[in-house]
């Protein structure tokens, strides 16, 4: 999704998860190609791609419970989200809002027990509407940011984007630090976030700026950088999926400093609203302690970004 300009562009560029607790098991795909020695006459075979161990995220603490609400007092919620932002939104193939966030959003209306309307608008229209009363809360995978605190109040955080680092196959680095690519040729795209965060803290690595992920990713298949950085999120879908042609995997654990990527991403409702805000984080906590959260996150990411 491209990034758009601020205040919103700084949701769009470090969305695609501050909570108390990431419960991560940092996962690494990974797969060193094998030598061949003289005495082979074919190569040998390929070792298969073992799938990451899934990791899902948390961001509740069992010991700080939040308190059920006077529930009775919502009737309806009428969530708002984005149209083309797959797998969190998209327009499924009968034409209705499809989702994590959607599927999320759902499932938090079951459990507070109330009516729920879900509204597809374009990203940068969402908290117009939500202004102006055209919906009661924003799931779209919106960052939580100072800039966007001044307009709207915030849910506790639901999930997070970390950056990553990926490598091709047979390079993959189980730790990543700074002095581990000194010297190593680094894409990432230019103006985000994540080039800010390696200028700033892998100052000995030799950066290439790239323009999109198209980009990226392409100088990486292609060996024209030993790294790139990123949204680990569409990271991981890349690594999964066919574009990549299995050439890479991730790199190291995640990067979460929310200087740089953001608090979280939260549901956001109009400034004020506390009613629907403590609903929402009840309702949320519920979700995780019974495992509907979990399940929902295992249903949409088959490579996690952790």
């Amino acid at each position: 999704m491209s990034d758009q300009t601020a205040p919103l562009d700084i949701s769009r560029a470090i969305r695609a998860m501050a909570g108390w607790l990431v419960v991560a098991a940092l996962a690494v795909c990974s797969g060193a190609a094998n030598a061949q020695t003289p005495q082979q006459q074919t190569p040998p075979p390929k070792p298969p791609v073992e799938a990451a161990p899934q990791a899902v995220p948390g961001f509740w603490d069992p010991r700080r419970r939040p308190e059920r609400p006077d529930l009775s007092r919502i009737t309806v919620i009428r969530f708002l989200t984005e149209t083309d932002y797959p797998p969190f939104n998209f327009t499924g193939p009968d034409g209705n809002p499809a989702g994590f966030n959607v599927d999320l959003a759902r499932a938090i209306c079951e459990e507070i027990k109330v009516t729920c309307t879900i509204q597809m608008r374009r990203f940068e229209t969402l908290v117009d509407a939500l202004a102006t009363n055209r919906g009661d809360a924003i799931i779209a995978s919106m960052a939580v940011t100072p800039q966007l605190r001044t307009r709207v109040d915030f849910s506790d955080p639901y999930y997070r984007a970390p950056a990553r680092f990926a490598s091709r196959r047979d390079a993959v680095l189980p730790e990543v630090r700074p002095e581990y690519l000194e010297g190593k040729k680094v894409g990432v795209i230019g103006g985000t976030a994540h080039e800010a965060y390696l200028k700033a803290m892998f100052t000995d690595a030799e950066l290439h700026a790239y323009p999109n992920d198209d980009a990226l990713r392409q100088a990486l298949r292609r060996g024209e950088v030993d790294f790139i950085f990123g949204d680990a999120i569409a990271l991981a879908f890349w690594i999964n999926g066919t574009d990549s042609a299995e050439c890479c995997a991730f790199s190291g654990g995640p990067f979460v400093e929310s200087r740089f990527f953001g608090e979280g991403i939260g549901i956001a409702v109009r400034k004020g609203n506390d009613l629907l805000r403590q609903a929402l984080n009840w309702a949320l906590f519920r979700l995780w302690e019974k495992g509907r959260y979990t399940d929902l996150w295992l249903r949409y990411f088959s490579v996690s970004p952790f």
